[in-house]
């Protein structure tokens, strides 16, 4: 499969489709997209229409906000799923609810197309460097013909089971990630308090048992007062609500995942909400 289908070159699709590129796949974008020149510059091929740009592929991926665009752009009035045929894999990258991405596979086995959700995490740096996590749900014959794919974009890569298997462990990961980056930012808040050197406060912290990757990255981010997004705020807040709405549906109650949201949910109607997580000690400053 080395024709492929990209659809949302966002923050992190851009990237994914530059390393696309360098590992030897055609890449074919819709032109509407905003990076569509950029991408093109790097070998890309722009197709005016879903129509054409289905005709043209094996497989199309899409990297997108969440679960109503996924479906819109599937299933809306110029939905591509009109236009994919029997033999084709569809994957999703994007950050969805389970419940959709179970009914997309359901949808998409009507006509023949294997799909999996494989939503990633390692944020733009990860993208970037093509050393994302990728977290895949679906049938192992569709995982065994995307691997090469996903290898030239991430590095930790994981069948983790059938359909929607992928989108619950994402949920997962923004759980943790969500309330690890509230600790640092309460910690980094009360430690500047007191007088505190931040520098090296977190340099000793990333020798002992709090280290974490969070603490590394935005920790420094939090001394820098560098909110520039990687990932933002109303994005992760997104992504939390999932995880609630799954917590529910599986009768799991979520004390800390509800906390953290409450605090993005503050956060976005500071006007935060185009700002990178880390900005969420912002908040416990004001």
């Amino acid at each position: 499969m080395k024709n492929i289908g990209f659809i949302g070159l966002g923050i992190m699709g851009k990237p994914m489709v530059f390393n696309l590129l360098k590992a030897g796949f055609s890449v074919f974008v819709l032109e509407k997209s905003a990076s569509a020149e950029a991408v093109k510059l790097a070998g890309a091929q722009i197709c005016s229409t879903t129509k054409l740009l289905a005709s043209s592929v094996d497989m199309i991926i899409t990297m997108l906000p969440d679960s109503p665009e996924v479906e819109s752009m599937l299933f809306g009035e110029e939905g591509i799923a009109k236009e994919m045929r029997a033999g084709q894999c569809y994957l999703d990258m994007s950050t969805i609810s389970p419940l959709v991405a179970k009914n997309i596979h359901c949808e998409l086995a009507k006509i023949g197309v294997d799909a999996l959700d494989a939503p990633v995490s390692g944020g733009q740096v990860g993208a970037e460097a093509a050393t994302l996590s990728i977290m895949v749900g679906g049938s192992s014959e569709a995982f065994n013909k995307a691997l090469p794919i996903f290898q030239a974009m991430g590095k930790n890569i994981v069948h983790i089971g059938e359909a929607g298997a992928g989108q619950i462990t994402k949920a997962c990961n923004q759980m943790i990630v969500g309330m690890t980056i509230q600790a640092v930012s309460e910690a980094f808040t009360l430690a500047n308090q007191a007088g505190v050197d931040l520098e090296k406060m977190r340099e000793v912290l990333l020798g002992g048992f709090a280290q974490s990757r969070i603490l590394d990255l935005h920790g420094q981010r939090i001394i820098d007062r560098n909110f520039k997004p990687g990932f933002k705020i109303k994005l992760h807040h997104k992504d939390m609500n999932i995880a609630l709405e799954t917590g529910k549906a599986l009768a799991v109650e979520l004390m800390g995942t509800t906390q953290v949201a409450q605090q993005m949910k503050k956060a976005i109607e500071l006007g935060n909400g185009e700002l990178d997580h880390s900005s969420l000690v912002l908040l416990l400053e004001k």
